[in-house]
């Protein structure tokens, strides 16, 4: 018998550290976490994902309920970015972490704040190998979704293997999970996990 865990109406990173909580002490092969919202769908899928098991989602108006079976060890091909393996680099590059909480640096006049943050994105491709993760929080998702100034930069980051992490919680409060182009969903356990991987955190 699969085991139901009832994690609706949780926040993030909530449903994600249910589920961990319950496997550490239950080494089943089967799992079922019923949730209310896409954040915790893609959180809890990815999380799965790392821990070996194969995900479905069944879905209907009052909710989804995700369901993993175990397949491999820990750790697999679809391991959760930062809540897994520290994905070290060669020896010969650092590990920076860049946190962004806004889509604009400075306070004082927007605009001018807005370009700044525009000119930064376009700019991080100059730290080569050395940047590892982009962190994106609060009005930071805004630098994701379908419209944003910067989508192309950050996704030729993705593409060259720089991991972005977009929060679900934030996105969901924004009403923007759908409009996310770039990026993995994640949520705040991922988050601390990245901070204490990193070797250097940059926040802006």
């Amino acid at each position: 018998m699969t085991q139901l865990l009832d994690c609706r109406d949780l926040q993030c990173p909530a449903p994600v550290l249910k589920t961990k909580q319950y496997l550490e002490k239950n080494p089943v092969d089967q799992v079922s976490i019923q949730v209310d919202n896409d954040a915790a769908v893609e959180n809890v899928s990815r999380f799965l994902n790392f821990q070996g098991f194969d995900v479905t989602v069944d879905s209907d108006p009052k909710g989804s309920i995700v369901t993993g079976k175990r397949t491999m060890a820990a750790g697999g091909p679809e391991a959760s970015p930062a809540s897994g393996d520290p994905a070290a680099l060669p020896a010969e590059h650092s590990k920076i972490l860049v946190m962004i909480s806004s889509d604009q640096i400075g306070k004082g006049d927007d605009a001018l704040g807005r370009q700044l943050m525009i000119n930064f994105i376009k700019t991080l491709k100059e730290m080569g190998r050395d940047l590892w993760r982009l962190v994106l929080v609060n009005h930071g998702v805004c630098l994701a979704i379908e419209d944003s100034s910067v989508l192309d930069e950050l996704l030729a980051l993705e593409k060259d293997g720089v991991d972005i992490l977009v929060c679900g919680a934030c996105l969901t409060h924004l009403g923007l999970m759908d409009a996310k182009r770039v990026g993995q969903t994640t949520n705040m356990l991922d988050v601390v996990t990245s901070m204490q991987l990193a070797e250097k955190t940059i926040n802006l």
